[in-house]
C-alpha cells in the first residue's frame, strides 16, 4: 500500500504539472498570435496612410498646364491611379479593418484588454484619412474636366480667330492697292460713273466685313481674359488687322471724295439710270411672279378654297392701276434720261449700266399679264360653278346616308331585341321578324338612291364629305348585315319551331329554355362561351362542376353541342340539346324493330313490302338506299333493314 501510495503521489504530481505546462503554452501561443496581429496592423496602418499623405499632394496639386494634350496626359495619369494604383489600397484599407476587428474579438474571446493602436492609426484616423483622399480626389478630378474644358474652349476660340483673321487677310489682300489708283483721272463718263458704283459696292462690302473685325477683337480679349499662352501672337496680329482696317477706312473715304469731285453733269443721267433700275427690278419681278401665278395650276376641294383663290384673284386685279401707273413712272424715269442726252449731245452707251430689264421687256411682260387675266378669271368661275356643284353633291348623300345609316343602326338593335326578348309565341316572333324583313327589303330604294348620289360623287373625284360620318362602304356594310342578320334570325326561329314540334316541347318549355339561355349571355351576343354555358348547365341540375368527373362530363356536352369547336354555343344547339335531355327520341334500335314489323318478323325485307307498307316516294328512297341482305336465309331481293337504318343514325355508312 506503501508503494502504491507513492506511485500515485508520483504520477499525480507529474500530471499536474503536464496539465499547467499546456495552459501555458496556450495562453503564450494566444499571446504571441495576438501581438503578431498587433504588428500587422501597425505595419499596415503605417503604410496605407504614408501613402494616403504622399498621393493628397499630388491630387491637391493644380497647376494648370498650357495644352489640352498636357492636361489630357494629367487626365489620364490620374486615370491610371484610379485603376492601377488605387485598388490594391483599397484592398488593403478593407483587410486592415478585417484584421483589427478579429484582433479585438480574439482578445475579448480571450479576456484580454482591447487593441489600442498606436496614436493617430485608429481605424478612424485611417477613414479620415481616406475620407480626405477621396475629397481631393474628386476634387481633383473636377479640376481636370473644368481645365480640360477650358483649354477645348481656348482652342476652339484660337482657332476660330485664326480662320476669321485667314478670311479677312485673305480678303483685304490688293485692297489698299486699289484704293490707291488714280484711275479716275483719265475715266470716261460711263466708266466714272461704273467706278463710283463699283467703290459703293466695295463700301457696302467693307462695311459688311466691319462686323468680323470686331468679332476677331473680341476673340482676342476673350481669348486674353481666359490666359491663352500664345496670347502675344493673337495681340500682335489682332493689332495689325486693326491698323489696317483703320486705313482702309481712311483710303476708301479719300478715294470716295476724288470720285465724287468728277462727277459733274454726268450725275443727273445716272441717278435716273439708277432710279430706273432701281425701279424696273422689283416691277419686272412682280411681274414675272404675276405671270406665274395667273397660270398657275390649281387644285381645289371644296368650295371654300376656290372662293378663297377668287378672293385672291380679285385681290390681285385691283393692284393693277397702280401697277399700271408705277409702270408709266419707270417708263417716263428713261424717256427722261433719253431727253438729257439728247438736249447735251450726250452719246448713251445704248443699255442701262444697272440693268438688263429694257422698256421693251417691260411692256412686253405687261401686255402679257393683262392678256392672262381674264383667262384666269374664266377658269376661275368654271371652277367655282364645279365645286358648287360638288357641295351640292356632298350635301345629298349626306343627307341621305344620316337618314340610312341610323335607320339601319336602329333596325339592327331591333332585331337583336326581338331575337332575345321572348315576347308571344315562336310564331308570333317568326310573323314579326318577317313583317321586318318585309319592310327592310322595301326599304331598298333608299339605299338604290343612295348608291347613284354616291356614283355621282365618284365620277366628280370627291374624297370627303364634313356633313356626314357615313361612307357609302359604311352603309354597303351594314346594309348586308342587317339583311344577313334578319334572315339568320328568322332561320334560328324557324328551326326552333321544327325543334319544337319534332321533340313536342311546349310554347312554356320554350321559353323557360330561352330565359336560361339569355341569363347567361352576358353581351347579349345570341351565343354562350364555354365558361357561360358551364353555369347555366349547373343552373339546370347538371353535375359539370370543376372536379375531373365534372370536366368530362361538359367535354362530352361540349362536343354535342358545339362540334366545330368555335367555342360558343348557338340558342339552336342549346335547344337541341335540351330536346334531347327533355323527350324521348327515336333510336336506330326502333326503326330496325319497326321493319322487322314490316317485314313478318324476318331478318330482311322486299321491295314488294315496302311498296306495299310505305308511301311510295318514301318506299323508292328505302329500296335505293337498302344494301341487298347477305345472310342465310336471304331470298332474291332481299333487302338489309338493319344497316339502313344503323346508317340513318350515323352509326354505319349508307
Amino acid at each position: 500500500m506503501t508503494y502504491v501510495s507513492c506511485f500515485y503521489h508520483a504520477f499525480s504530481g507529474a500530471q499536474k504539472a503536464e496539465t499547467a505546462a499546456n495552459r501555458i503554452c496556450k495562453v503564450l501561443a494566444v499571446n504571441q498570435e495576438n501581438e503578431h496581429l498587433m504588428e500587422d496592423y501597425e505595419r499596415l496602418a503605417s503604410d496605407l496612410l504614408e501613402w494616403i499623405r504622399r498621393t493628397i499632394p499630388w491630387l491637391e496639386d493644380r497647376v494648370p498646364q498650357k495644352t489640352i494634350q498636357e492636361m489630357q496626359q494629367k487626365l489620364e495619369d490620374f486615370r491610371d491611379y484610379r485603376r492601377v494604383h488605387k485598388p490594391p489600397k483599397v484592398q488593403e484599407k478593407c483587410q486592415l479593418e478585417i484584421n483589427f476587428n478579429t484582433l479585438q474579438t480574439k482578445l475579448r474571446l480571450s479576456n484580454r484588454p482591447a487593441f489600442m493602436p498606436s496614436e493617430g492609426k485608429m481605424v478612424s484616423d485611417i477613414n479620415n484619412g481616406w475620407q480626405h483622399l477621396e475629397q481631393a480626389e474628386k476634387g481633383y478630378e473636377e479640376w481636370l474636366l473644368n481645365e480640360i474644358r477650358r483649354l477645348e474652349r481656348l482652342d476652339h476660340l484660337a482657332e476660330k480667330f485664326r480662320q476669321k483673321a485667314s478670311i479677312h487677310e485673305a480678303w483685304t489682300d490688293g485692297k489698299e492697292a486699289m484704293l490707291k489708283q488714280r484711275d479716275y483721272e483719265t475715266a470716261t463718263l460711263s466708266d466714272i460713273k461704273a467706278l463710283i458704283r463699283k467703290h459703293e459696292a466695295f463700301e457696302s462690302d467693307l462695311a459688311a466685313h466691319q462686323d468680323r473685325v470686331e468679332q476677331i477683337a473680341a476673340i482676342a480679349q476673350e481669348l486674353n481674359e481666359l490666359d491663352y499662352y500664345d496670347s502675344h501672337n493673337v495681340n500682335t496680329r489682332c493689332q495689325k488687322i486693326c491698323d489696317q482696317w483703320d486705313a482702309l477706312g481712311s483710303l476708301t473715304h479719300s478715294r470716295r471724295e476724288a470720285l465724287e469731285k468728277t462727277e459733274k453733269q454726268l450725275e443727273t443721267i445716272d441717278q435716273l439710270h439708277l432710279e430706273y433700275a432701281k425701279r424696273a427690278a422689283p416691277f419686272n419681278n412682280w411681274m414675272e411672279s404675276a405671270m406665274e401665278d395667273l397660270q398657275d395650276m390649281f387644285i381645289v376641294h371644296t368650295i371654300e378654297e376656290i372662293e378663297g383663290l377668287i378672293s385672291a384673284h380679285d385681290q390681285f386685279k385691283s393692284t393693277l392701276p397702280d401697277a399700271d401707273r408705277e409702270r408709266e413712272a419707270i417708263l417716263a424715269i428713261h424717256k427722261e434720261a433719253q431727253r438729257i442726252a439728247e438736249s447735251n449731245h450726250i452719246k448713251l452707251s445704248g443699255s442701262n449700266p444697272y440693268t438688263t430689264v429694257t422698256p421693251q421687256i417691260i411692256n412686253s411682260k405687261w401686255e402679257k399679264v393683262q392678256q392672262l387675266v381674264p383667262k384666269r378669271d374664266h377658269a376661275l368661275l368654271e371652277e367655282q360653278s364645279k365645286q358648287q356643284s360638288n357641295e351640292h353633291l356632298r350635301r345629298q348623300f349626306a343627307s341621305q346616308a344620316n337618314i340610312v345609316g341610323p335607320w339601319i343602326q336602329t333596325k339592327m338593335e331591333e332585331i337583336g331585341r326581338i331575337s332575345i326578348e321572348m315576347n308571344g309565341t315562336l310564331e308570333d316572333q317568326l310573323n314579326h321578324l318577317k313583317r321586318y324583313e318585309r319592310s327592310i327589303v322595301d326599304y331598298k330604294p333608299n339605299l338604290d338612291l343612295l348608291e347613284q348620289q354616291h356614283q355621282l360623287i365618284q365620277e366628280a373625284l370627291i374624297f370627303d364629305n364634313k356633313h356626314t360620318n357615313y361612307t357609302m362602304e359604311h352603309i354597303r356594310v351594314g346594309w348586308e348585315q342587317l339583311l344577313t342578320t334578319i334572315a339568320r334570325t328568322i332561320n334560328e326561329v324557324e328551326n326552333q319551331i321544327l325543334t319544337r314540334d319534332a321533340k313536342g316541347i311546349s310554347q312554356e318549355q320554350m321559353q323557360e329554355f330561352r330565359a336560361s339561355f339569355n341569363h347567361f349571355d352576358k353581351d347579349h351576343g345570341g351565343a354562350l362561351g364555354p365558361e357561360e354555358f358551364k353555369a347555366c348547365l349547373i343552373s339546370l341540375g347538371y353535375d359539370v362542376e370543376n372536379d375531373r368527373q365534372g370536366d368530362a362530363e361538359f367535354n362530352r356536352i361540349m362536343s354535342v353541342v358545339d362540334p366545330n369547336h368555335s367555342g360558343l354555343v348557338t340558342f339552336q344547339a342549346f335547344i337541341d340539346f335540351m330536346s334531347r335531355e327533355t323527350t324521348d327520341t327515336d333510336t336506330a334500335d326502333q326503326v330496325i324493330a319497326s321493319f322487322k314489323v314490316l317485314a313478318g318478323d324476318k331478318n330482311f325485307i322486299t321491295a314488294e313490302e315496302l311498296r306495299r307498307e310505305l308511301p311510295p316516294d318514301q318506299a323508292e328512297y328505302c329500296i335505293a338506299r337498302m344494301a341487298p341482305y347477305q345472310g342465310p336465309d336471304a331470298v332474291p331481293g332481299a333487302l338489309d333493314y338493319k344497316s339502313f337504318s344503323t346508317a340513318l343514325y350515323g352509326e354505319s355508312d349508307l
